[in-house]
């Protein structure tokens, strides 16, 4: 029984950053610990990022923060985030995202943070995922 249950355990696939170019681009990391989203729509040039919490809601809190963690270490901060109507989730909207973008592809974790409520994000694997999303603009255009 014991042997039956560990191969059930470890035949499970392993959260994994993914890629998907329709029917915008978008980078997305689901795992027990939250979800992370970036999107881009070259149609209106505008970069997103959410970031939803598995359980219970974020914070009022005036900044949002993500600190990248890794050989390229960035902290950075804005008030314009909101946040969703059950407050799970919390979204950025912005035309440049190359700090996000150099943050999750040269470091090892990203951790967004509100107030007292911060949620990790393992950037292992991401290398395939985030070369197509910065490649995605491009092809979507023709």
């Amino acid at each position: 029984m014991r042997t039956l249950l560990t191969l059930l355990i470890f035949a499970q696939p392993a959260a994994a950053w993914e890629f998907s170019p329709s029917p915008i681009c978008t980078l997305t990391d689901t795992s027990d610990a939250g979800e992370l989203t970036v999107t881009y729509d070259p149609t209106i040039t505008e970069y997103t990022i959410t970031v939803t919490l598995p359980d219970g809601t974020w914070p009022d809190a005036q900044a949002f923060a993500m600190a990248f963690v890794g050989d390229r270490p960035i902290n950075i901060q804005t008030d314009r985030h909101i946040l969703s109507n059950d407050g799970r989730s919390l979204t950025v909207k912005d035309r440049g995202f190359d700090n996000v973008l150099n943050g999750l592809e040269f470091n090892i974790s990203a951790h967004a943070i509100l107030g007292e409520t911060s949620l990790g994000f393992d950037l292992s694997g991401i290398g395939p995922a985030i070369t197509a999303f910065r490649n995605c603009p491009t092809n979507n255009l023709t």
